[in-house]
């Protein structure tokens, strides 16, 4: 099984599902995408495996979204996938792809991850 986990190290519920990963025997492709944040094209590529809109993406909750002054119209997917590379923080978190079969969870709770281990 081929999966990468867009990972912060400093969330609990992304450590969990990394660990839930490790304990299935499944090394991952671990991106820390606060510092590797996706490129546009990747993120709405993610939203797409996710079937979910860009603006799904976004944690309304976090600072950079709250205090945005740049944030650019929430229907406007190409220009928010911009906008969440300037502001990774905001991106939901932890994505988890299966690469062989082009499928994604959020791993919120991090026990939604054991939908993809199954397969």
């Amino acid at each position: 099984m081929n999966l990468t986990i867009y990972h912060n190290p400093r969330c609990s519920k992304s450590r969990k599902t990394l660990e839930l990963i490790q304990d299935a025997g499944i090394e991952p492709k671990i991106i820390e995408y606060l510092d590797e944040p996706p490129q546009p094209a990747r993120t709405e590529h993610l939203a797409a495996l996710l079937g979910l809109t860009v603006a799904d993406l976004l944690r309304k909750s976090e600072a950079d979204f709250a205090e945005a002054d740049d944030l650019p119209s929430l229907t406007d997917d190409a220009a928010l996938a911009a906008w969440i590379e300037q502001h990774p923080a905001v991106l939901q978190r932890p994505i988890v792809v299966d690469d062989d079969r082009n499928v994604a969870i959020i791993g919120r709770p991090p026990e939604n991850v054991t939908e993809l281990l199954k397969k």
